[in-house]
C-alpha cells in the first residue's frame, strides 16, 4: 500500500525535475532540467502554431491536476460555455511533455486515492470491501 509520505516523496522527486529542490546541487540539477524542458517547449512551438485542444478528463482530481500542470507551463486554459476544457499549445509540447507528465502524476494520485478510500471504508465503515456475490441469472417469469 502506498502511504501518503511515499506518494509525497514520489511526487517530490518527479517535481524536482521541473521546479527545483532543497540543496544547492539539487537546485542546480532541477534548474538544468527545467531549462531543458523550456528549451524543448520553445523548440516544439517553432514547429507549428499553437493548436486549440480539447481535453475530457475522467474525474475532478484529474481535472485539478491537469489545470495545475497547464498553469505551471503558462498555458492558457479556458472553456466555452457548457463545453469541455480547452488549451492552446503546440501539439508537440502536449504530446511529448504535458501528457506524459500528467499521465505519470495522475496514475500515482489515482493509486493513492483508491488505497486511501478502501482504507477509510475498511477502518470506519466495514472491514469487508469485496465485490458483491455473484448469483445465477434470475429465472424467467411466466
Amino acid at each position: 500500500m502506498t502511504s501518503e509520505s511515499q506518494l509525497r516523496e514520489k511526487l517530490w522527486k518527479f517535481e524536482a525535475l521541473f521546479v527545483g529542490a532543497g540543496t544547492a546541487s539539487e537546485r542546480l540539477a532541477a534548474e538544468a532540467a527545467l531549462q531543458r524542458v523550456r528549451a524543448r517547449v520553445e523548440e516544439l512551438a517553432r514547429h507549428g502554431p499553437p493548436l486549440e485542444q480539447q481535453f475530457s478528463l475522467p474525474d475532478q482530481w484529474s481535472q485539478h491536476l491537469f489545470l495545475a500542470l497547464c498553469r505551471r507551463y503558462a498555458l492558457r486554459t479556458f472553456r466555452y460555455h457548457r463545453k469541455r476544457r480547452n488549451t492552446r499549445a503546440s501539439g508537440g509540447f502536449v504530446e511529448k511533455v504535458l501528457l506524459p507528465e500528467f499521465n505519470e502524476l495522475d496514475r500515482a494520485l489515482q493509486v493513492y486515492l483508491h488505497e486511501m478510500t478502501l482504507r477509510v471504508i475498511r477502518e470506519e465503515i466495514y472491514d469487508g470491501a469485496s465485490d458483491a456475490q455473484e448469483v445465477p441469472d434470475a429465472l424467467p417469469s411466466n
